[in-house]
């Protein structure tokens, strides 16, 4: 026996909502995570990931940054390299450097973790309403060509 529409609809929202925050690298762990706790189905949650990939994230991560920015009232013009925020991240973690996080990350990391919050709600809920609804349909299908 399968999973129901919601659970499915639920964890599949859970993984396309995650691939909004700015935790490259924990989109697959965070989505089981949310899953696990919403009853959604983990196995549709690291299919809902699939939605961050290398042609969306650009667009995602300059999205959330800059709404961040604007939540935060930050103004002033910047240019940020997300590959080397997130390379240095990478490293600050790896070797314990938590100054380097500070200085180098945190001005970047923090705006995004601040706008991707209304990207979040946004995609779980669309996301979950879309396929709960294609899902019901076929099931309504199948079981009118089973009979």
């Amino acid at each position: 026996m399968g999973s129901s529409p919601q659970a499915i609809a639920a964890g599949v929202a859970c993984g396309v909502a995650i691939s909004f925050t700015p935790f490259v690298g924990l989109h697959f762990v965070l989505a089981a995570i949310t899953a696990f706790l919403c009853k959604g189905n983990v196995l549709a949650s690291a299919l809902g990931t699939a939605m961050g990939n290398p042609w969306t994230f650009p667009f995602i991560w300059v999205s959330v940054f800059y709404t961040g920015r604007w939540f935060l009232g930050v103004e002033g013009e910047i240019r940020v390299s997300f590959l080397t925020v997130f390379e240095k991240s990478m490293h600050a973690l790896m070797t314990f450097d938590f100054s380097g996080f500070a200085s180098d990350v945190w001005p970047v990391f923090f705006p995004m973790l601040v706008g991707c919050i209304p990207y979040y709600i946004v995609a779980w809920v669309v996301t979950y309403f879309i396929v709960k609804h294609g899902l019901t349909k076929l099931i309504e299908k199948r079981r009118k060509n089973a009979k």
